[in-house]
């Protein structure tokens, strides 16, 4: 493409409360970067690593298991690690069910020697430790990291008012053998670590029983698994997570916090001026994955201050996008796309100009329009609606900004990919 943009985000440079774009290089692009805590990320060698309030999340993709490619933006809700003691197993707020744990004795997902070894005992009984925690009523998330030892199936039961429920996962093949919630879900994180979650939804709430639980059998069923151990066989474990979400989010770690520790809600805004854009015609561009298939409003958009005049992508619901232009208050252009998979990575952009106005997706026109004028005041912009709401929670590989309306095929080539090789990197497929 012959065409540059006028602003460009790929996430690469960042300090404490800033993000900085590539163009325009006189930092007029750069985007303001706000979280009142601590998080974490993955980095580069591909490791969890937790790092300061405001600080951008460089996200690295883990491709079987290893750091590789290009960062993403990560941006994510509030939310609260229930569990008190998330990597302190030892502690009596765990309890102990014909099982034992040896603490610090391998190392973990963020390199250091942290991880807990979940050890049965040598009767024929159920081997577990578990931890008793109230929940508000509807849908939560629990998450732990496990690795195989001399054991290599983990199960993670909940007892929900008096309902029990397994999920059994094999820490050797990296595969789901048994679900009896709603989702269950297993992810490779490197040198034989898997992150193990399930999403349970309890209309109700109130006291719930967590258990991590080792087996010498692949678990079919929500029966309670009893065996023979031998005194010294387990599994490891590390970084366990409850949080009252629809999908897991990063680890929060928590080191003994009763009511839980919070990782606040990330933001990134106040992109470019009102030189920067062009109020009679351009593209917004952004190469984006959402974090739930579940869309809720969030935003990615370019806007005068207000809801009057602006330009944005949004996540309409279940695997939705909506794509939105609106001229002093008019609806100009808004056009609602079915995706296969909004957490797979998608290359969206939005053409504006009077009477010209087209959607364009992975390579494809999905929309268009040939009526209205275009917004005008834009001055800024923003993962929001355009008025400081509906904040977009994703991964952003890129973000670019073009004050000039492009012809069909430089779209074309924009939102696509330049071979199979590189859509399968972009995915973060392995090749």
């Amino acid at each position: 493409m012959a065409t540059q943009p006028k602003l460009a985000m790929i996430p690469s440079g960042y300090k404490d409360g800033k993000l900085y774009s590539v163009l325009p290089s006189d930092g007029v692009g750069d985007f303001d970067v706000t979280r009142g805590s601590i998080a974490t990320r993955i980095n580069k060698d591909g490791l969890i690593e937790t790092v300061t309030g405001n600080t951008p999340r460089l996200n690295y993709p883990l491709i079987d298991g290893v750091g590789s490619g290009c960062p993403s933006l990560l941006l994510e809700p509030q939310s609260t690690n229930l569990f008190p003691r998330s990597e302190d197993f030892i502690n009596a707020v765990w309890q102990k069910n014909q099982s034992s744990i040896l603490a610090n004795n391998i190392i973990s997902p963020d390199g250091t020697l942290n991880a807990s070894k979940l050890v049965e005992d040598n009767s024929n009984n159920f081997h577990r430790i578990i931890e008793d925690v109230i929940l508000l009523a509807g849908t939560h998330s629990h998450s732990v990291f496990a690795k195989a030892g001399e054991r290599k199936y983990f199960v993670l039961r909940n007892n929900i008012n008096g309902s029990n429920l397994n999920a059994c996962f094999d820490l050797e093949n990296g595969v789901v053998i048994y679900n009896g919630f709603d989702e269950a879900k297993i992810e490779y994180y490197g040198n034989g670590w898997y992150k193990c979650s399930i999403i349970d939804i309890d209309p109700s709430g109130g006291s719930t029983s967590f258990s991590l639980m080792t087996s010498d059998i692949a678990v079919s069923s929500n029966s309670i698994p009893s065996y023979q151990g031998d005194g010294t066989s387990g599994i490891y474990i590390f970084g366990a997570q409850i949080e009252q979400s629809s999908y897991a989010t990063s680890y929060i770690p928590n080191f003994g916090t009763a009511l839980g520790v919070t990782r606040l809600a990330d933001t990134a805004n106040s992109a470019g001026n009102a030189s920067t854009f062009n109020d009679s015609e351009g593209v917004l561009f952004a190469e984006i994955s959402a974090l739930d298939e579940i869309g809720t409003n969030q935003s990615i958009s370019i806007s005068n201050g207000s809801t009057s005049n602006r330009i944005l992508f949004r996540y309409n619901s279940t695997n939705q996008i909506r794509v939105i232009v609106i001229s002093d208050t008019d609806f100009v252009f808004d056009k609602t796309v079915n995706i296969s998979n909004l957490k797979d990575y998608n290359k969206f952009s939005i053409k504006y100009k009077e009477n010209d106005f087209a959607l364009w997706i992975n390579g494809f026109e999905l929309g268009t329009d040939n009526s209205g004028l275009p917004p005008v005041g834009l001055s800024a912009l923003a993962f929001h609606d355009g008025s400081g709401v509906n904040d977009f929670y994703g991964n952003t590989k890129q973000i670019q900004y073009y004050n000039t309306a492009l012809t069909d095929l430089e779209l074309e080539t924009l939102t696509s990919y330049t071979s199979f090789n590189a859509m399968a990197l972009a995915q973060n497929y392995t090749i």
